[in-house]
């Protein structure tokens, strides 16, 4: 399913992508194409852009089972750079902040925060874009290879 509203933008803030999709399971795949896409010529290390787009379906499917409520439901992904790290934003409307959850062997749901964690150097919370419902969900990531970043 294609991105409702989807532009490349480069401004003072280095954000490289804000797409909208529609709250809905079905667009995960889009979302992982349109970061892969966005970082392919972004970082050199390919286990680094798998990364960043299984960080981004993991916040992207929580967002759709947590704050997905009707057809016309949105959730935004940004992605931002700096020389030296990566950030990935995914906002929902929903205000209920996330919480990672301990789980055993047998539980089926509930490990993606976990996983965002090992993937990522760190994830967070934080209030929606001005004049908007919801949050913001983001993780970050050194940028390994880049020029001056550390390796």
């Amino acid at each position: 399913m294609p991105a409702v509203h989807a532009r490349a933008v480069k401004s003072a803030v280095n954000e490289l992508l804000r797409s909208t999709f529609p709250a809905d399971a079905s667009c995960a795949g889009a979302v992982r194409r349109a970061v892969t896409e966005r970082l392919a010529a972004l970082l050199p290390h390919p286990e680094q852009i798998d990364n960043a787009a299984m960080a981004t379906g993991e916040l992207f499917a929580n967002a759709v089972r947590h704050a997905g409520r009707g057809p016309g439901d949105t959730v935004t992904v940004a992605v931002e750079c700096t020389a030296h790290s990566l950030r990935v934003i995914v906002a929902d409307g929903s205000p209920v902040p996330p919480r990672a959850r301990t789980t055993d062997e047998a539980t089926e749901s509930g490990r993606g925060l976990a996983i965002v964690s090992a993937l990522t150097d760190g994830w967070g919370t934080a209030p929606p874009e001005p004049g908007t419902a919801g949050k913001r969900v983001w993780f970050t990531m050194k940028r390994q290879g880049a020029a001056g970043a550390a390796p």
